[in-house]
């Protein structure tokens, strides 16, 4: 995935006045020694022949995983421009987030984005992308001729190209060795066929990023998935024809009465929330615990959420939340019985997830960062969690 860093950005400069050559440097919170960009390629015609210095009016947040970004970044410019258009709130953004939903969108307006991209040796794609920025540009001291432009969008796409290959090979990696969909599968398949959807995601949410969600963007992220091709006749049929189904059975779903679940299952297979919503008890203990620690953690200093354990803690345990939701809450519905094998794959990704919670917090012990009594709680729930979700995967294995 792309290092977005431009919320932990305090300061930088960008200089352009050697064609062909991009210099720079970059503050950023987290980090001892500024970046150091040295860098092959040219601006957009709005910052070529340019020196561009940027500031950060917010309170920048301490870059997660600082130590992981090279301190020089040797590689080629991407796409470099202060005047990329972006809708931005035009509201507060405290009003922004609490809009009622019977009012429908909340405003936005059109805005110019600074927008700085690189492909970085030691790092891949890097992104500083924001509107709030004040901007500095001196005048150029030399302007790209139209050839030079086209050369210019030219690597700046071979650029990208690039990029999108090395995440098709890991999903192509991770599709090597995978069992016919007619054979029967085990624990191990089910988790090479996540690893691949993972793979497919992270290059479906980097388009996402680049592109956008227009029409247009729509058809080149579609185009890069490999969801655009041309069909045989016959194809094309077949097609419509899972389609018309689809809609179909959706359709019939959404008019159905929504099913009750066995009620001797009550308490081991679901319970019902206090918002009448059904869910599998351990998944509804894992979240409410995870929401919990995590305003007990802001509770206690919101900056304190910026420390890479903290944060990890925290977000681990919330991410188990997520994964339990989805190997679990069809069992608590009553959706029919999973293949057991993909549920105990599944319970391994939330069980994967859970360990880094737990190493987070044993990192965030000695800081003192949460009261002691906090901590020994935390570690408790976690481990009791912990047993649950092996209990679950034995039941599981036992199962044909």
């Amino acid at each position: 995935m792309a290092f977005r860093i431009h919320d932990s950005v305090m300061h930088g400069e960008i200089d352009n006045r050697v064609k062909g050559i991009v210099r720079g440097k970059v503050w950023v919170k987290g980090c001892a020694k500024p970046l150091v960009l040295e860098l092959k390629g040219n601006a957009h015609p709005d910052l070529a022949g340019c020196l561009l210095t940027f500031t950060n009016p917010q309170t920048p947040l301490p870059l997660a995983h600082a130590d992981d970004l090279n301190p020089v970044q040797r590689g080629n410019i991407g796409d470099l421009t202060a005047s990329r258009k972006v809708r931005v709130p035009s509201v507060p953004m405290e009003e922004f987030f609490n809009w009622p939903e019977d009012q429908g969108r909340p405003p936005t307006r059109w805005a110019n984005s600074l927008y700085l991209e690189w492909f970085s040796e030691a790092n891949g794609r890097v992104v500083i992308e924001s509107a709030d920025y004040q901007l500095k540009i001196s005048e150029p001291e030399w302007r790209l001729t139209p050839t030079e432009d086209a050369e210019r969008a030219q690597q700046a796409a071979a650029g990208m190209d690039d990029f999108m290959r090395q995440l098709t090979e890991a999903i192509e990696q991770q599709k090597r060795g995978q069992k016919d969909p007619e054979a029967e599968w085990d624990e191990h398949d089910y988790e090479k066929l996540m690893k691949e959807s993972d793979a497919r995601t992270d290059k479906y949410l980097e388009l996402l990023d680049k592109y956008g969600d227009s029409d247009e963007a729509e058809e080149k992220i579609a185009r890069e998935m490999g969801w655009l091709r041309e069909l045989t006749p016959e194809e094309a049929d077949e097609e419509a024809r899972r389609t018309e189904e689809m809609n179909r059975a959706c359709e019939e779903a959404l008019n159905d009465p929504p099913t009750e679940p066995d009620p001797h299952r009550e308490g081991i297979d679901w319970i019902r929330t206090k918002d009448g919503e059904i869910v599998h008890p351990l998944q509804h203990r894992c979240s409410e615990s995870a929401m919990k620690y995590w305003k007990l953690a802001d509770k206690h200093d919101l900056e304190k959420l910026a420390d890479e354990d903290l944060d990890q803690f925290v977000f681990e345990f919330q991410t188990t939340g997520a994964k339990l939701a989805g190997a679990l809450n069809g069992i608590a519905e009553d959706r029919g019985l999973p293949d057991a094998a993909f549920t105990v794959a599944y319970l391994k990704r939330a069980l994967d997830h859970l360990h880094k919670s737990q190493a987070g917090l044993e990192a965030v012990a000695p800081k003192k960062l949460l009261p002691a009594k906090v901590v020994t709680a935390a570690r408790k729930e976690l481990f009791e969690i912990r047993e649950g979700i092996l209990r679950l995967m034995d039941e599981f294995r036992g199962r044909k």
